[in-house]
């Protein structure tokens, strides 16, 4: 637990006021305007508070979407009390649109609070995957459930239905933190979450229940559930937690139990006109657009994630596989016959001091175009470093003597750089591995080929085989 003074101070004004509240509640159980208007959502704004000030080990992202799922909350409630009290007539479309943000936002903010995805470099992803959750899961079963509740509810099929999505809302959150819980290991924060989270369902429910039975009363002892419920959300945060690393899998499996219920729906709609209203079957449409478009994103991730692993082993100057990427192709010469080379130019370092960088990194990409075209099939070149190459020629020993020939040969003849023209060699160190024998380390072979490279370059003989540890040789 990580507070300071005033942190400690907000985080137990929350409580505080709630019995203060629930205290006036008993001794004043006729609404009024202080305690019912302005106390009741003064803790709801402290709440999320609360949360925007929790420390920052929790993702950022996260920490904020609660706070404001929370704080909309709160103006809904403010609203909805407001014209309760002062018979003012704000839109109940503005107060339907801030209680109906709470839940994605709350969704989006749990899920994220509940796991460390290894990757996050998706945001767009998250915020589709909540939408499809959200308005497939929680659209689809308020839909279902919209004949039956006409029949207790009075007002339009929409009224209706915003009337019982949200503790279908609340069911969905309530679900998804049990199965993050599940998951993971439990910690403080999953706890925390539940309990606030199950206890601003029941009080959802038990709203529902009295309303559809008509014994609901205006700013009643109960409605003090929902900021319990919202002070243990906000709390939570304040608790290590969310090392599971679920996130992605999760919410794809969620993404296509939405799928395939909208899918379920609009199949209704076709066999059964006018059996849901129309703006059930948009929600169904939204639904399935959204998850071809995540579907898209995820292709697009992909392709991206493919070509940066692709960059990664790629020599940006060359074009050729990198260091990395050789090292790892060294590991097939266990399995097949080949040679090893390494490939160091001769006369580079002064070319490079003499007419600078910029030629230098030119004179490396001809250099590179002229040992690639050499290269027989089925072998690897690589640049290392700096002037360094490395190449894996697979055949017997004859095949690696020739590729070193041949390769040589690409620098017997000048190259024209701009107005320039320079002459480069290069010196070159071959160990071969047998196919039928005991396999060499990658480190070992790359230690030999390196000691005959620098006899070669001793030797100005071009190249030189590693034969034994005492003894190197020239073809």
């Amino acid at each position: 637990m990580f507070s300071s003074r005033p942190h400690l101070t907000l985080r137990c004004s929350g409580p505080l006021l709630l019995i203060t509240h629930l205290g006036l509640r008993i001794f004043l159980p006729h609404p009024s305007l202080a305690p019912d208007l302005i106390l009741f959502n003064l803790i709801a704004g402290i709440t999320a508070l609360v949360v925007f000030y929790s420390p920052a080990f929790n993702d950022h992202l996260a920490r904020k979407v609660i706070g404001i799922a929370i704080f909309l909350w709160g103006i809904g409630s403010f609203l909805s009390t407001w014209n309760s009290f002062l018979n003012q007539n704000v839109p109940e479309i503005a107060i339907d649109l801030c209680y109906s943000a709470f839940y994605p936002l709350l969704l989006f903010g749990v899920i994220r609070a509940l796991t460390l995805p290894a990757r996050r470099n998706s945001i767009r992803g998250e915020v589709i995957d909540t939408l499809i959750i959200g308005l497939g899961i929680s659209g689809i079963c308020a839909g279902l459930a919209l004949r039956s509740a006409m029949e207790n509810f009075e007002g339009s099929a929409l009224s209706v239905f915003l009337t019982i999505v949200y503790p279908i809302g609340d069911l969905i959150l309530l679900a998804v933190t049990i199965a993050l819980l599940i998951l993971q290991r439990g910690t403080v924060r999953s706890f925390l979450l539940l309990m606030g989270i199950s206890i601003f369902t029941a009080t959802d429910l038990y709203f529902l229940w009295q309303s559809s039975t008509s014994i609901y009363e205006f700013a009643s002892l109960s409605d003090d559930g929902w900021l319990l419920g919202l002070i243990f959300i906000a709390e939570s945060l304040w608790h290590h937690g969310g090392e599971g690393e679920i996130s992605q899998r999760f919410n794809s499996i969620a993404a296509g139990i939405s799928l395939i219920a909208s899918s379920g729906v609009l199949f209704i709609a076709a066999v059964r006109p006018r059996y849901f209203p129309d703006f059930i079957i948009y929600i169904a449409s939204t639904t399935i657009l959204l998850a071809f478009l995540r579907l898209l994103l995820a292709l697009k991730d992909a392709r991206s994630i493919a070509e940066q692993r692709e960059l990664a082993r790629t020599d940006e100057l060359t074009g050729l596989p990198n260091r990395r990427r050789f090292l790892a192709e060294i590991e097939t010469l266990h399995h097949r016959a080949g040679t090893l080379m390494i490939l160091d130019l001769d006369g580079f370092k002064n070319i490079n001091d003499l007419h600078g960088h910029l030629v230098g990194d030119q004179l490396l990409r001809t250099i590179a175009h002229r040992f690639a075209r050499a290269m027989p099939s089925y072998s690897h070149l690589a640049r290392l470093g700096g002037d360094e190459f490395g190449a894996i020629i697979y055949g017997n020993e004859s095949v690696g003597l020739e590729s070193a020939f041949a390769l040589r040969a690409t620098l017997s003849y000048p190259i024209a750089i701009a107005d320039l023209t320079l002459d480069a060699g290069v010196s070159i160190g071959r160990v071969f591995h047998p196919a039928d024998v005991e396999p060499i380390a990658r480190e070992e072979l790359l230690r030999r080929a390196d000691i005959a490279m620098y006899q070669a370059k001793r030797e100005r003989s071009g190249t030189a085989i590693w034969a034994t540890p005492s003894e190197v040789y020239q073809p």
